[in-house]
């Protein structure tokens, strides 16, 4: 039973290790960088050291102890050549490190470059030199067909065709005030009832005719 629950399933697929997107270049880099610290920090040392030297080669001189003062100024000058040495060292790392960054500059811009060329190769590949071709006259035929128009409705006319033109907008744009003002005063209508019209002169004559004829 034991071994039933504790036998490991090879059956499922293992995971692919997660590839880490630190570079050589990287590593490279940094280990510079902490060479640097480590050297800033020995100079730093250096100097604090260099200055109690120098205290202790001056109370020896008081002292009357003019060897020990010449050995104690021996040392600090050795080690004020260690310092330079220092300064030389951090310039090369300095230099390393920009040259590794730039290098990773360069390399970024080269990886653009070549995603750049395979796009415009597959651009390429779908539009070929006669459908450009193709595309180019169409469009260049649409411009024509469109500067035609704007020509026939802009500089085409004469400008006698302007001013009937010219004419003919402010012949609808009175109308269509007038129009406007009539509906404004139109009349009551009765709400009782509308007259009976007024007779024609015919009609006046032929019931004065009648009218004779029957008082005769």
């Amino acid at each position: 039973m034991g071994n039933l629950f504790g036998k490991k399933d090879n059956s499922r697929p293992k995971s692919s290790p997660q590839k880490s997107r630190v570079t050589e270049q990287d590593k490279a880099v940094l280990q510079l960088k902490q060479q640097r610290d480590k050297l800033k920090q020995y100079q730093k040392k250096v100097n604090l050291q260099l200055e109690k030297d120098r205290d202790v080669a001056r109370s020896l001189l008081k002292e009357g102890k003019k060897d020990k003062a010449k050995l104690m100024l021996r040392k600090k000058k050795f080690q004020e050549s260690l310092l330079t040495k220092t300064d030389g060292q951090l310039e090369n790392i300095e230099q390393l490190v920009h040259d590794l960054e730039f290098a990773q500059v360069e390399q970024e811009v080269v990886k653009g470059l070549q995603v750049g060329n395979a796009s415009l190769k597959k651009m390429h590949e779908l539009l070929s030199l006669e459908d450009v071709e193709r595309i180019m006259d169409e469009t260049q035929e649409g411009i024509e067909k469109q500067r035609e128009i704007d020509e026939l409705l802009s500089g085409g006319l004469t400008a006698e065709d302007e001013t009937d033109v010219l004419a003919e907008l402010d012949e609808i744009l009175k109308l269509s005030q007038q129009t406007e003002s009539e509906d404004l005063n139109l009349p009551d209508v009765p709400v009782d009832g509308v007259g009976e019209p007024e007779p024609s002169l015919k009609e006046k004559k032929s019931r004065d005719d009648r009218q004779a004829v029957l008082a005769s």
